[in-house]
């Protein structure tokens, strides 16, 4: 758990939503979560396939790049890596993309996308994600601001060359760690991605 706010943040009460594209509507019978890309077994779950991995229960604040954390957030979820184990991806993977159901993109560093905190979250204070929040799924990263955690998520896909996602291709940072306020591009240089020892 945290203990200090990271610099240019303020801890407000409530989440304040955003949806850049506008909130899609959710078929929860067709809703298929993939994982594709530079990987040896393309993976495909329900949401109720997903709800029966679940394998990680712990307590991490939220934090915006707009400048406001939310403290003490309960996340339960699955653990990238383990789908990223399941799909056997390759060596040469550098980056993930995330795509939501809106059309909306984020990209992530591998090493951050395998970090042990990163996860695929379904649940949020003991509840499963409202439509507003992201339901059915959506990545979340606590070292990363909240706009690389992709709501309403549908495919992760592992590449080997960086691609712009919505806020990428609009200035954002290519990684967005929270720590080293990596905000815009430019602010630490351009990150290069190592690939963990897994």
């Amino acid at each position: 758990m945290e203990t200090q706010v990271p610099k240019g943040q303020k801890y407000i009460k409530k989440f304040i939503y955003y949806a850049a594209l506008g909130v899609p509507e959710v078929d929860i019978t067709k809703y298929r979560l993939t994982v594709t890309g530079l990987v040896e077994n393309k993976l495909e779950f329900s949401y109720e396939e997903l709800l029966k991995m679940i394998d990680v229960d712990y307590v991490r604040d939220f934090h915006c790049v707009t400048g406001w954390s939310v403290k003490d957030v309960r996340w339960e979820g699955i653990k990238i890596r383990r789908l990223a184990d399941m799909a056997k991806v390759k060596e040469n993977a550098k980056w993930a993309v995330f795509y939501s159901l809106d059309g909306y993109t984020s990209v992530v560093p591998v090493e951050d996308v395998l970090h042990e905190d990163a996860i695929i979250a379904l649940r949020m204070n003991g509840k499963p994600l409202t439509l507003e929040s992201g339901f059915p799924a959506r990545p979340f990263i606590p070292h990363l601001y909240g706009w690389k955690s992709a709501k309403w998520l549908t495919e992760i896909e592992f590449v080997d060359k960086y691609v712009d996602g919505f806020w990428e291709e609009r200035g954002y940072h290519e990684r967005g760690n929270v720590w080293e306020e990596e905000r815009f591009k430019g602010n630490s240089g351009r990150h290069t991605p190592k690939r963990p020892i897994l």
